[in-house]
């Protein structure tokens, strides 16, 4: 199966879904469509599309600077924890290589954890359990308390 998704509904998981991508470039609107399309059940009452505008970003990311010498995969998983959303987005590449960027207003990329930055309530970079990087945002008052 060259994409996959799957999800955890035990209700002692706060994960409430997870994705794998190969990394490659129609996997970032597959990813927001995915994203949108199954976390409508639970009714977030934060705005789903800058959820799906940041995870496109993410992988995005993930895709242009995850870096394996074996065939690898991105994952995005999205967890409820309390009234926050929190989203993760894997990859194999280096985690001291995650950094906010300033770019120049001519400069054609370097925006994506800048509007993360933006959006998300907060937002941490650092080693993936899967090895590799990990670069996860949280949305505040996702649901009501």
């Amino acid at each position: 199966m060259a994409y996959t998704l799957d999800r955890d509904p035990t209700p002692e998981s706060p994960r409430l879904g997870a994705m794998t991508l190969h990394p490659a470039p129609e996997s970032v609107p597959r990813a927001r469509r995915w994203f949108q399309k199954f976390i409508a059940p639970h009714n977030p009452a934060c705005s789903v599309e800058d959820c799906a505008l940041m995870i496109s970003e993410l992988v995005t990311n993930a895709i242009v600077y995850g870096r394996s010498d074996e065939p690898w995969m991105v994952r995005v998983e999205w967890f409820r924890e309390g009234t926050s959303l929190r989203v993760e987005v894997h990859n194999p590449g280096f985690p001291a290589s995650v950094r906010l960027r300033r770019p120049d207003a001519n400069d054609a990329h370097g925006r994506g954890l800048l509007l993360v930055d933006s959006i998300a309530d907060t937002w941490h970079s650092g080693p993936s359990r899967f090895g590799g990087t990990v670069v996860s945002f949280v949305v505040a008052d996702a649901w009501p308390s």
